[in-house]
């Protein structure tokens, strides 16, 4: 039996994408999503400034010239001057993300006792199969049913 689209529309909660947008929307994973990336941004608002007002000039005044260190080919400026400050500024941007959002994350994920960034747990191959990532304690094959060898 097919639904008139009132009877559809009735059995539909009005609101229930509305609210499940805003318990999406809510998720720890996705407000700290949110928040490191508006502080990379910052950052990177930050590193670039300095890159390009700083590093830039000095860069060019090594060089010497109006080039800098870049130099022309058919009228075109090659600046490798911009290039090497670029590096620079990527390698300044990444230890800024690593030391201010991914050291204080990993520590506080720590006292949580949740490991972030950190090795994976050991695992063992089975014989048979072949099949990677099976828990060292695990005694038998999840995809085949081999016995393994009894856990560490």
């Amino acid at each position: 039996m097919v639904a008139t689209t009132e009877e559809a529309r009735s059995e539909r909660p009005s609101m229930g994408w509305l609210q499940g947008f805003k318990n999406f929307l809510l998720q720890g994973d996705i407000v700290i999503v949110a928040v490191g990336l508006v502080i990379a941004l910052a950052f990177s608002t930050l590193i670039g400034a300095f890159t390009d007002n700083i590093i830039t000039p000095l860069v060019n005044a090594i060089g010497g010239g109006s080039t800098g260190l870049g130099f022309h080919v058919n009228g075109q400026l090659v600046n490798i001057g911009a290039f090497i400050s670029a590096v620079v500024y990527f390698v300044i941007f990444m230890a800024v993300i690593y030391y201010v959002i991914i050291v204080p994350y990993r520590a506080t994920q720590k006292r949580r006792g949740v490991t972030v960034f950190g090795d994976p747990p050991p695992a063992q191959t089975c014989p048979a199969c072949l099949s990677e990532g099976l828990p060292v304690a695990a005694t038998k094959c999840r995809y085949c049913g081999t016995a393994l060898g009894s856990g560490a």
